[in-house]
């Protein structure tokens, strides 16, 4: 009786053994596991697919962007606008609005801040004195056509003036992402778009 209860007790005292062997051979699996957890945010995966993208954007523009081309004739302002110009640019509008625009249809090179790539953008009108109106009521607005992309940031009118530009308004603006981007203005009932790529 004695060698018997012996015997129960040495087995029940190796099956605890047994079983304590087991979690300790499970656990560093455990832990391994925890170390190296998988990203399970799909919004986090969506920004740095979108991060990575916007990185590897060719320098020309893609055929779908449909940029801005001069108009047919050629817009020229009034005077004295008409002798006025940037190189490397034409102007865009009508006399009601215009602006000046890249002949090659890229802002390139753009300072880069938390917001975005900033730009300032001049606008005209026939008219528009800048000491009379020193805060145009001009508003621009902007959207990213060729991939999904927070609205575009833009500052309130302001007004400019040099020798080499005359009587303008002033937007800056941000773009959250490079990209296709369809730039609008409006100043009171005149409206004017364009599009424009934007590259680093």
């Amino acid at each position: 009786m004695q060698k018997l209860y012996l015997f129960l007790i040495t087995l029940v005292f190796a099956c605890l053994l047994a079983g304590c062997a087991s979690k300790a051979a499970v656990q560093p699996e455990e832990v391994q596991a925890l170390e190296n957890p998988e990203p399970t945010d799909l919004t986090e995966k969506s920004k740095l697919a979108d991060s990575a993208k916007s990185e590897t954007l060719s320098k020309e523009p893609p055929a779908d962007c449909p940029l801005t081309v001069p108009q047919d004739p050629l817009y020229t302002p009034p005077s004295p606008y008409s002798d006025l110009g940037f190189k490397g640019e034409f102007w865009y509008g009508s006399n009601s609005l215009w602006t000046a625009f890249p002949q090659n249809g890229i802002w390139s090179g753009l300072p880069h801040n938390p917001e975005g790539y900033t730009q300032k953008i001049f606008w005209w009108r026939e008219g528009y004195v800048w000491t009379d109106e020193p805060q145009p009521a001009l508003t621009v607005t902007g959207e990213r056509l060729d991939a999904s992309a927070s609205p575009l940031i833009a500052s309130k009118a302001t007004n400019a003036y040099a020798s080499d530009i005359g009587s303008a308004m002033l937007v800056g603006v941000d773009f959250p992402t490079p990209g296709c981007w369809k730039i609008t203005g409006q100043y009171k009932k005149t409206e004017l778009s364009f599009v424009i790529w934007v590259v680093p």
